[in-house]
């Protein structure tokens, strides 16, 4: 297994890339988000810094089909009741 790491997206927010690295660590892939936002005091830095998640090599196919497979369901109150 490598251990290259990654940047599998980048975010303009760090609660963005921190929402998506959280999909990913409970679905069992280490994630991390690094931000040169002076330590969230200027987030408007993420514009021409963008906040990245990284992941190791090996999970970014993995990483790629949980956060697009979230980004395409509905919200609950939209899902059809069973």
């Amino acid at each position: 297994m490598s251990e290259d790491i990654v940047v599998l997206e980048t975010y303009l927010s760090e609660i963005d890339a921190g929402l998506a690295a959280s999909i990913l660590e409970a679905n069992g892939i280490p994630a991390r988000v690094l931000a040169d936002t002076a330590g969230g005091a200027l987030p408007s830095l993420a514009l021409a810094f963008p906040v990245r998640l990284y992941v190791r090599r090996d999970d970014v196919e993995l990483a790629r089909e949980l956060l697009h497979t979230q980004a395409e369901r509905p919200p609950e109150d939209e899902r059809a009741s069973p």
